[in-house]
């Protein structure tokens, strides 16, 4: 008789957690360097086998003219940056740049709208069209354009809209330093919407605004107690434009983006990690580091909404000397 081995069974090195105190977020984020990437790396190996990256295109369909406040952004109208307001671009336009991404290597492409919240009319129609132009091309389709409605999520949803983008920002405790003209509870609220209407979260922060260590593990802790975690968790660092009441804050030390990227991972461990906003300042070594602490994804291409971001043809030599699969050719399975 022969005696077929047993296939080996995945082991997982994490729990799925809802219940992280504020205490054990801190803790983590500061722990010692390399004992904190150890932990990030079991976590990540686990939860990503073969370190795949997803690459996600991002563009601003409206641009400037935004009626909130947030002390970093220059497309606040409160702000004196050199953004100025715009009309949204029109679907044909967007959806050739949804191809020019895809071609690039993409395979989300992000839409983002400087609106307080969605409008319903034509550019709620147009927005429409977009997700399903996007769709069809065969990508993944997000969208962030401030609050929305019940009846809008919806609508998204049967457009087939694959994540919503509603960032926190900060902890709640920090939040009215940096925004007052919508709360923190408007923006839990929207989140609630999008889950509601089945479609993805996406919802990250920023370090980098003056804000304490303790403000750090309280966002961090906020996000990994919803139930499920977000599906995107972007870790922006900010991008000081003149301007913005932020203008002069000095860049933040790479290595507290590696260990926000780290205990995020370990939080929330089958959430994509996204490298997003302030990666350009990052340097090369520190955003391998950050691959290596457990981010799965980056924004890809020339601009960021209106801050810039490293070239295509870097990102790709990048991510070849890392040693991270990434899906070039998207006619081809992973």
């Amino acid at each position: 008789m022969t005696l077929l081995a047993a296939k080996p069974q995945k082991v997982e090195v994490f729990d799925i957690r809802h219940n992280w105190t504020l205490t054990e977020v801190k803790d983590l984020l500061e722990k010692p360097l390399m004992d904190l990437l150890w932990k990030a790396q079991s976590v990540h190996r686990s939860a990503n086998p073969g370190y795949k990256v997803q690459l996600a295109s991002l563009l601003s369909v409206k641009t400037g003219g935004c009626s909130e406040d947030c002390a970093y952004c220059p497309q606040s109208s409160h702000n004196n940056s050199e953004v100025s307001a715009s009309a949204p671009l029109n679907i044909d336009p967007v959806l050739d740049r949804a191809k020019a991404a895809k071609a690039a290597g993409a395979d989300r492409f992000c839409m983002g709208w400087a609106w307080r919240e969605i409008r319903d009319g034509q550019p709620f129609e147009s927005m429409l069209e977009m997700v399903r132009g996007v769709r069809a091309l065969g990508l993944e389709a997000c969208v962030t354009a401030g609050m929305l409605t019940d009846n809008q999520a919806h609508r998204l949803a049967e457009a087939g809209l694959t994540a919503y983008n509603h960032n926190l920002d900060t902890s709640p405790e920090n939040y009215e330093r940096i925004i007052t003209t919508r709360t923190y509870q408007d923006r839990l609220e929207t989140l609630e919407r999008v889950r509601s209407a089945g479609i993805s979260v996406c919802c990250g922060g920023i370090i980098g605004m003056g804000e304490s260590l303790t403000d750090r593990a309280s966002l961090l802790r906020v996000l990994a107690t919803m139930n499920p975690h977000p599906e995107s968790v972007p870790i922006n660092s900010l991008v000081a434009v003149e301007g913005t009441p932020l203008e002069n804050l000095s860049s933040i030390d790479p290595l507290e983006m590696v260990r926000m990227v780290a205990t995020a991972r370990i939080l929330m461990p089958k959430s994509r990690v996204r490298l997003s906003a302030g990666r350009e300042q990052l340097g090369r070594e520190a955003q391998v580091l950050c691959l290596l602490a457990g981010a799965d994804s980056i924004f890809y291409g020339d601009t960021l909404l209106t801050t810039s971001n490293p070239i295509v043809e870097a990102d790709r030599e990048l991510l070849s000397q890392a040693g991270v699969q990434v899906n070039w050719d998207l006619t081809k399975d992973d």
